[in-house]
């Protein structure tokens, strides 16, 4: 495979935990239609690699489906969500869509760059942080927002975000949703009607 990927030459197959639980996913699809289970198992394979696709990793999920390889490939390369070389620890996506640029999506890139020292899709010498930028996350009405591992940190200002980032440098769990306290998607300014419900 040609492109920015890379490999460990290290050979994969699934745990025997992911194994069932990929058969589960298999068992889902009629019979002559598991390759419609690629898209499930490519992600317990990722998640199982730690982040990243192998073409080890790649080559065992298309032995469990009976598909050639290279389509396999195929469909790793086209989604954004699979990555081809090893990520850090934390796999730290910034939104750039309209929505959280104008809301300073900038300046968390920036303040990102200078809290962790790295570029956009560069790793820190420790191996804890990746940070890339990726196209529209969904939180739109909660921009600026980032996305780490399967965790949303939305309503984020540069001074926030650095706190974020040095909470997961210590090891803590920050919280997830808005960094503001406000309740799903309700106006920024807060409530604006139905104020004598309690929020859930």
């Amino acid at each position: 495979m040609s492109g920015n990927g890379a490999d460990s030459g290290a050979p994969f197959a699934f745990s025997p935990e992911n194994k069932a639980r990929a058969e589960a996913i298999i068992a889902k699809y009629p019979a002559g239609r598991q390759a419609s289970a690629v898209l499930p198992l490519l992600d317990v394979a990722q998640r199982q690699n730690r982040g990243w696709l192998s073409r080890a990793a790649m080559d065992h999920v298309a032995g469990m489906l009976s598909m050639a390889p290279i389509k396999v490939y195929e469909v790793a390369t086209f989604y954004s969500m699979f990555n081809l070389k090893p990520v850090g620890r934390y796999l730290v996506q910034l939104c750039r869509t309209t929505p959280c640029w104008l809301r300073g999506s900038e300046d968390l890139r920036y303040a990102a760059q200078h809290e962790l020292g790295i570029g956009l899709n560069e790793t820190t010498a420790d191996g804890l942080f990746t940070l890339v930028e990726v196209e529209c996350l969904g939180a739109c009405v909660n921009a600026p927002m980032v996305q780490i591992n399967d965790d949303f940190y939305e309503d984020l200002t540069a001074d926030s975000f650095k706190a974020l980032l040095r909470a997961l440098k210590r090891g803590e769990v920050p919280k997830i949703g808005s960094q503001t306290g406000r309740h799903g998607s309700c106006p920024a300014s807060g409530p604006t009607t139905l104020k004598e419900i309690e929020p859930s």
